[in-house]
């Protein structure tokens, strides 16, 4: 009996992720593939559930719905002032970050826009809301290391950190 993907599993898939329209919204194509730690939350929990119990060469469709994805959108984008942020950051569309209110909570947000008097920021990961369509191969698996299982994610191909 081949060995399948189950938790603290190594997993390198290559993958094609689609929107509704069949529009690629993210490949491995032409990079390496993902490597993920299996039960860590690498990767969306639908992605992960489906693919619990495959076997290297096994391929996956698996349809994820927002819930199981990046989650419902919540919130709406705003405007807020560029000089919140400090003067030398480097601010671009899409980029994640975290900022802290002054009991020190952590609130993540992605950028949307920026001008030179203000950031359009967003409370949702760009696809909240969204059904995402995989199409995955598992391509190699192995068990992992103890400080892979301990850090919560893979290291180099032998399990090392690099």
């Amino acid at each position: 009996m081949s060995e399948t993907i189950s938790a603290n599993k190594v997993v390198t898939i290559s993958y094609v992720l689609r929107s509704d329209e069949g529009d690629v919204i993210d490949t491995s194509e032409g990079r390496q593939p993902l490597v993920y730690l299996h039960g860590a939350r690498n990767i969306v929990p639908g992605l992960e559930e489906q693919l619990e119990g495959a076997a290297v060469g096994a391929s996956i469709q698996a349809i994820v719905p927002p819930e199981k994805g990046y989650g419902p959108r919540r919130g709406e984008p705003r405007e807020i002032a560029r000089d919140l942020f400090p003067e030398e950051a480097d601010l671009r569309a899409g980029m994640h970050v975290l900022a802290h209110d002054e009991e020190g909570r952590e609130f993540p947000f992605f950028i949307v826009d920026v001008t030179d008097q203000t950031v359009t920021i967003d409370p949702n990961h760009p696809l909240a809301g969204q059904t995402l369509h995989f199409e995955a191969k598992v391509v190699e698996l192995r068990d992992a290391t103890a400080e892979e299982i301990d850090d919560g994610h893979p290291y180099g191909p032998d399990g090392q950190p690099q």
